[in-house]
């Protein structure tokens, strides 16, 4: 019994003895290596990380690649219906710079009505700037600039002479600014 005793006795002081090695073991690594060892296991996460979704980006092209070899009447609907798609758009633009082209033509042959008028009243000797500022007709409706009348100056005394210029210098009074002296300052 007495046998049984010293080795359970001693068998407690081998397993602290080697509790004890390996926490001052791993206790001065840590200790001198610490902040290394975290540093590299962040790291280590942040390129698994960015590995794995590049795997999985892979994988799913490849999938992508199988299916679209597999199913060739797929592609052929997706290609036909891009190409309807772009005839569809490329017969709205269509209409859009025919309405333009009108819009255009129209512009011009108003413009070739006020020239003539306007050569017209130049004509029976009638002043054109009158007649060239008709208010458009009632053909085209919606808002127009041209339909708005020009407001007429009053006859009121300018505020400054018409050769008044503000960065010229003249005239300012009182108010000139004139730059510092270049150089040291002089002092006493």
């Amino acid at each position: 019994m007495e046998r049984d005793g010293q080795l359970l006795s001693a068998r407690p002081a081998l397993e602290t003895e080697g509790l004890r090695y390996l926490h001052v073991t791993v206790g001065s690594l840590l200790a001198t290596y610490g902040w290394y060892i975290v540093f590299s296991c962040i790291l280590l996460y942040v390129v698994f990380q960015k590995l794995s979704t590049r795997l999985r980006a892979l994988r799913q092209r490849q999938l992508d690649r199988a299916a679209a070899a597999v199913e060739p009447d797929v592609v052929v609907k997706q290609q036909e219906a891009l190409a309807a798609a772009r005839l569809k758009m490329q017969e709205e633009l269509n209409a859009q710079v025919e309405k333009h082209k009108e819009k255009l033509r129209q512009l011009e042959e108003q413009k070739r009505r006020q020239k003539i008028e306007m050569w017209d009243s130049m004509q029976e000797g009638k002043s054109y700037k009158g007649t060239a500022r008709k208010p458009p007709e009632e053909d085209s409706p919606g808002p127009s600039t041209s339909s708005v009348l020009p407001k007429r100056k009053s006859d009121r005394k300018p505020l400054r002479g018409g050769g008044y210029n503000p960065l010229s210098g003249e005239g300012g009074g009182a108010c000139s600014w004139r730059p510092g002296r270049r150089g040291p300052s002089s002092g006493g």
